[in-house]
Parts: structure tokens; sequence; C-alpha cells
């Protein structure tokens, strides 16, 4: 892949990622994507344009608003990098593909859902419900599943069968265990977009990476923040993170070693 098309990407995926901002702030408040312009959620001053470069005006600005001086959150040029991180990614391992812009438009969906789910604790099904309709949808050109375009459909529908209603027993089981929610119904959705995806072994994988890295933000959170065992957080970015490192090259069970 050309070096020129890969920074291409990362400009692409930086740019992109303000927007992606813009929804995450957004949409869970059930405001309009598009209007109004963007301004400072303290002040309400509208952001000129030449405050608003993804990266750049945050550096210049010293990540506080023009105007009120409050500080603006690291979220926003954290958001920024991660997109064109990723998207970076997505171009170098898959190629300029039919394949890459599906999981491009994958990896943007889970990083807002992600963000909204650690900030809310809260997963919006238009997001997690669009993984299952991307999926299905772009079944027949997926390298995860093989066979003809029916029989990748199948996989496909297999796998978001294996994420909803197999999570959503393991919901009720730990619901029934421990008499609390164990998993939100978000996170069962999203299980389905990500079977979809890359298949029931995928969801068995993503769901295993996923408790290991909940876990260790648990002990975390326990060891410095003072939080207790039983509080609740939020599970959508880590099966988001299990759900990007399928993607990028599907892990089925049983495989202790990752060969480029």
């Amino acid at each position: 892949m050309g070096t020129l098309i890969l920074v291409f990407a990362g400009l692409f995926g930086v740019v992109f990622g303000s927007f992606l901002n813009v929804c995450i702030y957004r949409i869970p408040r059930n405001k309009s994507i598009v209007w109004p312009p963007s301004g400072c959620p303290k002040c309400n001053a509208p952001i000129k344009w030449y405050d608003n470069i993804p990266l750049l005006s945050f550096m210049l600005l010293l990540g506080k608003c023009r105007k009120c001086k409050n500080p603006i959150s690291w979220q926003y040029p954290v958001v920024e990098f991660i997109t064109g991180l990723l998207t970076v990614l997505c171009v170098w391992r898959f190629g300029l593909t039919p394949w890459t812009f599906v999981v491009i438009a994958a990896v943007y969906a889970l990083i807002i859902l992600s963000v909204i789910d650690l900030e809310l604790m809260i997963i919006p099904d238009r997001f997690s419900l669009g993984l299952i309709v991307l999926g299905l949808a772009t079944a027949w050109l997926n390298p995860n599943f093989s066979g003809l375009w029916w029989q990748k459909e199948l996989a496909s529908l297999l796998g978001a069968g294996v994420g909803l209603f197999g999570v959503l027993a393991i919901a009720l089981i730990g619901t029934w265990i421990f008499k609390k929610d164990a998993m939100g119904g978000g996170d069962v959705k999203l299980m389905g977009g990500v079977g979809a995806l890359i298949g029931w072994q995928g969801v068995l994988t993503t769901i295993i990476m996923a408790s290991f890295f909940g876990l260790v933000y648990a002990l975390f959170l326990m060891i410095f923040k003072g939080k207790k065992g039983g509080d609740a957080i939020p599970f959508g970015p880590f099966l988001s993170l299990g759900a990007l490192i399928n993607l990028f090259y599907l892990i089925t069970p049983g495989m202790l070693v990752i060969e480029f």
C-alpha cells in the first residue's frame, strides 16, 4: 500500500473523527447532527472554522475555548486521533476494496457507541442494530465467510443469531445468579452486529477478550478509583475492542498465535 494513500486515509479519518464527536455528543441528547453549527458546550459560543481544525486547533488553543477559556474535553482530539489511526489500519490491512469501506463504517460505529457508553452507559440502537444490517447486507463480499453468496448470508445470519440469543442467554443467567442486570440490552444487540460481521466464532472470541479487558479495567477502578466490585461498568467499549481485533484478523477459538 502506497504511503500517499495511507497519509490520505489518515487525514480523512482525522477529519471524519471530528464529525464522530458531533454524533457522540448530539445523538444521545436527541439533537440534530447538522444544525446548528458546532459551539462551545460551556458558553455556547459558535466555533469558528479556524478553531475547528481537527487536532491542530486543540493544540493551538491549548485545550481551552477561545471565548470562555473553559477546558475543552480531551475526548475530542483522542477520538479524532483514534479515528485517523484506525482508518489507516483498515486501508493498510485490506487495501482499497469494497470490504475496506464496510470495515471502516463498522469501526466508526464502534467508536461512537463506545464513547457514548463510557459517558452515559447506553448504546443507541441505531448503531448496534445498524451493525446487524450492515453485516447481513454485505455478507456476500465478507472474507470471513466462505462459499457461495447465499452460504455467506447464512453464515452472517447464524453469527447474528448466536450474538443476539447466545449473549441474551448469558445475560439472563447472569442476572438470575447475581440478582442484578449482568449485561445491558445494548450489549446484546451489539453482539448481534458483531456476529453478523465476523460470524459465530468471532462472537465467542470477542466475548472472551472483552471479559478480560473489562476485568482489567474493573480492577484498575477498584485499586485506583475506590470503586466497589459490584459497581456497574460500561461493557460496550470492551466488546468493541474485541470486535476490532477480530475485524482486523479473525481469531478463532484455540488459536494461540496470530500470523500475518
